[in-house]
């Protein structure tokens, strides 16, 4: 059970970072579809980190209580929902909105570091931490390249002709 835990926490901290970082390499495409200002970009990225941060103290106490598996599932399905609608922005406030809520993806470090730290013994619990948390980082790595330099391009070059392609 220790290494079923051990990969399923690394594997639903790179989802939340896939989640978490998706809208990033497109907010180039956003400021420009949308008209929006570097200020107001800006916001929208202040925004998503505080949600983090929020959901990081939020989540802590209840993984005392409930466990961090439920509440795992619970954030990355939450989270899911805001991402998946963010082709509905059409506004600076409804993109800052949304980056807040799937924010929370973040806080599913908690869980992450919560799960292994339980299912470990002191002597490797570090380095199980250590991997745990790195091979979810890579999430944000892999997303830059599969958002940005695949998925992005493919879908421009499929919509170049379509008179809204936004």
């Amino acid at each position: 059970p220790h290494m079923r835990a051990f990969h399923f926490s690394w594997l639903g901290f790179f989802i939340a970072f896939f989640i978490w970082f998706a809208i990033a390499p497109l907010l180039s495409e956003i400021k420009l579809t949308l008209g929006l200002s570097k200020k107001e970009i800006w916001t929208s990225s202040i925004v998503g980190v505080g949600g983090t941060i929020f959901m990081r103290f939020l989540l802590g106490p209840f993984c005392d209580k409930v466990g961090p598996r439920v509440l795992f599932t619970s954030v990355l399905c939450f989270a899911s929902i805001p991402t998946a609608c963010t082709g509905l922005v059409s506004n600076a406030t409804n993109l800052a909105i949304l980056r807040l809520f799937i924010g929370a993806a973040g806080g599913t470090f908690v869980m992450c570091q919560y799960w292994s730290s339980r299912m470990f013994t002191k002597q490797v619990v570090g380095t199980a931490n250590a991997l745990v948390g790195g091979w979810g980082n890579l999430g944000g790595g892999v997303t830059q390249l599969v958002m940005g330099s695949a998925l992005f391009p493919l879908f421009k070059e499929i919509f170049k002709n379509e008179p809204n392609p936004a």
